[in-house]
């Protein structure tokens, strides 16, 4: 599961950079990656709760 939310990440990240580089994609991009950066942090505070 992690390593799903890793590679989505990346992928999400390589899509912006390709937006911001070549101004294609708009706004959504930008959107993908902060719902992408949102979903990181989530996950790294679930799993430091629970390894308490």
């Amino acid at each position: 599961m992690i390593q799903m939310l890793w590679t989505l990440v990346g992928i999400l990240l390589a899509i912006w950079l390709l937006g911001l580089i070549f101004k294609i994609g708009g706004a959504i991009i930008h959107v993908f990656l902060i719902v992408a950066a949102l979903v990181l942090v989530y996950n790294i505070i679930k799993n430091r709760i629970s390894q308490r």
